[in-house]
């Protein structure tokens, strides 16, 4: 009996690592498509019927928009919901989590209403500020904030149940139906920013449509009452974590767009979407992951994913970049037009480059929160609280910011670094002494 199963345990890894990467393959297939369809939207910047500068101040425009939808914090929320269902299904607690799935929805929604108050009240001042000439963009991306707040909440939820074919249909069909609705909006009814921005959200609504009833199962069970303090322990140190890292990944864009503005940041907006594509690339490695680590650590099962992922991770996204350095001026050209490759540039390897770091903080920053190991956030949120202080003095040029980024990139890297190693070193430290 022993040695049969001593035998079958290869056989099962096997498995287990032929599964990964078929799910790892099939998200990434689907994160491409769906990102290939999110980023043929900004074909359109240069279909619009408007004499070519009105074009850039629509397209900045529009990068403003996209701005504000990515600020929602989606990675930390999709990242809780992947966690608190992994552990729920591991442990065969589902009824808890039906009930706090339907909490998260109904406040969320409450959230999303104050905001909508907030911008109602504001409205003047916004418009003002973002020099918004049509005020139906501010109203098509505060209905869009609703979805986005509603789209990780599902995602996460069919993350959470390893349920990645649904999971990467809704991220190709999202795509679809933007870049449909916005291609319709522009070409044929010819509007700017605001039409863009309304592909947008019929995108966004598709996918959640779809998440939403491939997790009905879950959230439509009787629900039990759950532990409020133990579900916020495990919850806010993963929130505050992606946070700072979903912080570092975006908020560039609004301080180029508050300190430097002008017409050229639809031209920055563009390097910065090629550039956060290598993302798409890399992503799925750690998405597929995370839920796994969850449910082997609820088991105390051993699992040695993220070594695997971390490497491929490195490789694709130094290719990744490497590729966007040789590349991007070309790309820009076919996407955006003549008039946006100088600048996107000089700025694409900077960009570019500062993504590679980040990618790789993401898959160990994911292994961390997944093992429940919490000491890295504190450091993770002062680490980005100082890039936000630091935008606000170091923005004199867009390879300034890039500058920043990159630093600090790196700096978040180490810190995962540091606390995945530290980590390591307690897990064999326990063992010795259990042994003992």
């Amino acid at each position: 009996m022993i040695a049969e199963k001593i035998e079958s345990a290869p056989d099962v890894d096997h498995k287990h690592q032929v599964s990964f990467f078929r799910h790892s393959g099939w998200l990434m297939i689907a994160n491409i498509a769906g990102g290939v369809f999110m980023w043929a939207v900004h074909f359109l910047a240069k279909q619009m019927h408007a004499p070519e500068q009105i074009r850039a101040e629509e397209y900045g425009l529009f990068v403003a928009f996209m701005s504000v939808a990515m600020c929602v914090p989606a990675m930390p929320l999709q990242m809780v919901m992947v966690h608190q269902t992994a552990q729920a299904l591991a442990a065969k607690r589902e009824r808890e989590l039906a009930g706090m799935i339907r909490l998260v929805w109904l406040g969320t929604f409450g959230l999303w209403l104050v905001l909508a108050i907030v911008v109602f009240v504001s409205q003047a001042r916004i418009l003002s500020q973002w020099e918004i000439k049509n005020p139906a963009g501010l109203w098509v991306t505060l209905a869009a904030l609703l979805f986005s707040f509603w789209m990780p909440l599902f995602a996460g939820v069919l993350q959470g149940q390893q349920s990645f074919l649904w999971l990467g249909w809704a991220m190709i069909l999202n795509g679809i139906g933007r870049v449909a609705v916005a291609a319709l909006a522009v070409l044929a009814l010819g509007g700017y920013a605001a039409g863009m921005m309304t592909g947008v959200l019929l995108g966004l609504a598709t996918g959640v449509v779809i998440a939403v009833w491939q997790t009905r199962s879950l959230w439509r069970m009787p629900s039990l009452p759950f532990d409020w303090r133990s579900l916020l322990r495990q919850v806010i140190p993963p929130m505050l974590g992606f946070g700072a890292f979903q912080f570092l990944f975006t908020a560039d864009t609004m301080f180029v767009k508050a300190y430097i503005g002008g017409d050229e940041t639809g031209f920055y907006g563009s390097a910065g979407t090629l550039s956060r594509a290598l993302m798409w690339l890399v992503g799925p490695l750690a998405g597929v992951m995370f839920p796994r680590i969850v449910h082997s650590a609820a088991k105390s099962e051993k699992s040695n994913l993220m070594g695997m992922v971390l490497i491929g991770t490195a490789v694709l996204a130094a290719c990744g970049a490497l590729g966007l350095w040789v590349l991007g001026p070309w790309v820009v050209k076919l996407v955006y037009g003549e008039n946006f490759v100088k600048l996107a540039s000089t700025v694409m390897p900077w960009y570019a480059w500062a993504m590679v770091p980040l990618s790789l903080a993401n898959v160990l920053l994911s292994n961390l929160l997944a093992r429940s190991s919490f000491r890295v956030v504190p450091a993770l949120v002062v680490l980005a609280v100082a890039y936000g202080f630091a935008l606000t003095r170091f923005h004199a040029s867009f390879v300034t910011v890039l500058q920043t980024l990159g630093v600090f990139s790196l700096a978040f890297l180490a810190v995962c670094a540091w606390f995945t190693w530290k980590h390591k070193e307690e897990l064999e430290n326990d063992g010795q002494q259990s042994v003992l």
